[in-house]
């Protein structure tokens, strides 16, 4: 039926009025009725749509949500994980979110599902060890990986164990489903493809990598570990090939971040620590030949030089498996992590077009949503020997000024999760934070 038709049997509908008393004023309040029904019932389901945050780094991997949230930001509630206790936990894992549950990881071995609105704990399943993968939400399970070389999958409604698949190795991988697979990586060992019931399908050798992430886009990973244990390249999981390597002797690094698609290109961050500072790279590259199209080496900004406070540092980020994983936006590809400093580059040309730099470290990778990019400061003395407390940040993502700032307890130890009205993340003292917008 083409357009036109259509509008004019609606017209007809309209003059008739199908309703019992033959009034078409009252047939006209039905159907604006109905009309505001569809409407809300359409705004509900999008509004839990972007709710849900399943997969590390977001959908497509781009470390931005579709939520539509601006500060300022309230507390909702927190909560301390270690009550009494003087450990501190060093990895709180990205959370993921589905419907009105929260789940992550911890390197106390646990595995914790806290309801959205209130934090009252669901659940809690113990691993046989530390807990240092980044989880996978569906509609009936949610899976992760421990050290203790097993990737679980539990029931999202009670927490108890579906099926567990065992490995030669540690997983500290991101845990992913696309299509028919489950994917992780085990720590110089293998990256798996599970069918959704735990069998294994396939797996490609890790004879090298550790801490290890990816990124799945039309049915390739990039990067996958490489034959010999110096090379990585995009794999086609099709065709069980790869499509080209990435010479790892042109880079300046001993780690290699997460990575973004957007188009053509193909955007990471590569970090070294060299006796002086930290030198941080970044790139972009053609994802489907492997050409170079632009980099960049910077030697990063901080507050000291010496050579302890580098290599602790240095160590602290590379435990998150999130470290310099880029935020892609419009034309801007954002980087935040590595020493003081946000930088945001222009996609196509690598042009620097804004950074914002800090009295302290950038503690983790950037999330954006509405414009505006949200990632953790240390907290540490300045220059001038001032101690900072360590905060959430939020900079406008168009030209990188401060839009809004809130002091926490403890550094924020990777980027912020941001699901529907509320950001949600954890710190190193031990604390689980979940904000709300203020209205």
């Amino acid at each position: 039926m083409n357009k036109r038709k259509m509008k004019n049997e609606k017209r007809k509908n309209c003059r008739v009025g199908l309703v019992a008393d033959g009034s078409p004023g009252k047939s006209f309040r039905h159907s604006f009725l109905m009309i505001v029904l569809i409407f809300i019932t359409m705004t509900n389901t999008a509004c839990t749509r972007s709710s849900d945050w399943v997969q590390f780094r977001g959908e497509g991997g781009r470390g931005v949500s579709a939520s539509r949230i601006s500060p300022p930001l309230g507390l909702k509630w927190k909560i301390d994980l270690q009550p009494g206790s003087d450990e501190i936990i060093r990895s709180l894992n990205p959370p993921v979110v589905i419907g009105d549950t929260i789940y992550f990881g911890s390197d106390d071995g646990n595995f914790y599902a806290l309801d959205v609105e209130s934090g009252f704990m669901r659940w809690v399943f113990k691993s046989g060890a530390n807990i240092n993968s980044i989880p996978y939400a569906d509609k009936d399970q949610v899976y992760f990986g421990s050290k203790d070389g097993k990737l679980y999958a539990l029931s999202r409604e009670t927490g108890e164990e579906v099926w567990s698949f065992q490995t030669r190795s540690q997983i500290n991988s991101q845990v992913q489903r696309y299509g028919d697979y489950i994917v992780f990586v085990g720590d110089a060992d293998a990256v798996y493809f599970l069918s959704p019931d735990g069998e294994q399908q396939f797996i490609v050798d890790n004879p090298t990598w550790y801490n290890y992430t990816f990124l799945m886009h039309d049915d390739v990973m990039y990067f996958a570990p490489g034959p010999r244990g110096h090379l990585i390249g995009p794999y086609d999981i099709n065709q069980k090939e790869y499509l080209w390597f990435l010479s790892l002797d042109d880079f300046e690094a001993i780690w290699y971040s997460f990575s973004a698609v957007r188009g053509d290109l193909l955007y990471f961050g590569t970090a070294d620590i060299l006796y002086n500072g930290m030198y941080l790279g970044y790139h972009a590259f053609n994802r489907h030949t492997g050409e170079l199209v632009w980099r960049h080496y910077i030697d990063g900004i901080l507050n000291s030089h010496e050579w302890n406070y580098l290599w602790d540092l240095f160590w602290r980020y590379v435990d998150l498996l999130d470290f310099l994983a880029p935020t892609v936006w419009g034309d801007l590809v954002i980087f935040a992590g590595g020493d003081n400093t946000a930088r945001a580059f222009d996609a196509d040309t690598g042009v620097l077009r804004w950074e914002h730099i800090f009295d302290t470290p950038v503690s983790s990778a950037p999330t954006l949503a509405d414009g505006r990019v949200y990632f953790g400061l240390m907290g540490s003395e300045n220059t001038s020997g001032e101690l900072i407390p360590p905060q959430l940040v939020c900079l406008s993502a168009r030209d990188g000024k401060m839009l809004w700032q809130m002091d926490i307890e403890g550094s924020i130890l990777s980027a912020p999760v941001i699901a529907g009205k509320r950001i949600i993340f954890g710190t190193d003292e031990n604390i689980f934070y979940v904000l709300e917008q203020v209205f």
